[in-house]
């Protein structure tokens, strides 16, 4: 496997976690799982590589993240790193926030309904790669949803916003502070940081 040219990753690519590979890039055949710091998690995956390989065109660049889900479908992404053999998961899924080119087309300045039209047309129906889950457009009702079947939180975005790689007042990120804490083995340090608990 030959190593990710730079020039597919985007500028920057949020993710909430450091393992979790979010930028998918798929040139002429070629697929790579890229994490935010541009490490190379496709080895580590490679039944991700190989749905991302069978998608039909031959130039894509995704944005989202590599999470498995416990029986309740909630994220844990620390079963990413070791999981109890006992408990009940799903395989690692890529879910996808975004999507960035598909062939010649850079849809970075498309608004975000259009790109998820288009990404939802290209992942659906497939068993490794998911749209990400959209919630109620009204910010209290998807709150309440978010609270009651146990999420960590919410993304906020803009729906006529073009794609921009960090931080940005067009999408905001709301999170329960202290979610899961023991679970994760990690506890919050402001708003968007964890530490390690010692």
């Amino acid at each position: 496997m030959g190593q990710a040219p730079r020039a597919i990753a985007p500028q920057r690519v949020a993710c909430p976690a450091g393992l979790s590979p979010t930028c998918t890039g798929q040139s002429c055949g070629q697929v790579w799982l890229l994490s935010r710091h541009h490490r190379d998690h496709t080895r580590r995956f490679p039944a991700l590589a190989a749905a991302i390989a069978a998608l039909a065109p031959s130039t894509l660049i995704l944005d989202g993240e590599v999470v498995v889900f416990d029986a309740q479908l909630i994220s844990r992404f620390e079963w990413l790193r070791q999981r109890d053999p006992a408990a009940v998961a799903t395989p690692p899924v890529y879910m996808v926030f975004d999507l960035l080119r598909r062939g010649p087309h850079d849809l970075c300045r498309e608004p975000l309904h259009t790109r998820r039209a288009a990404l939802e047309r290209l992942v659906g129906g497939q068993d490794l790669l998911f749209p990400a889950r959209r919630l109620a457009a009204n910010g209290l009702k998807a709150w309440d949803e978010v609270l009651r079947r146990g999420y960590e939180g919410l993304v906020a975005k803009d729906e006529a916003s073009p794609y921009a790689g960090g931080r940005t007042l067009s999408w905001l990120k709301v999170r329960q502070r202290d979610y899961r804490v023991a679970a994760r083995g990690f506890r919050s340090r402001g708003p968007l940081r964890d530490v390690p608990l010692p």
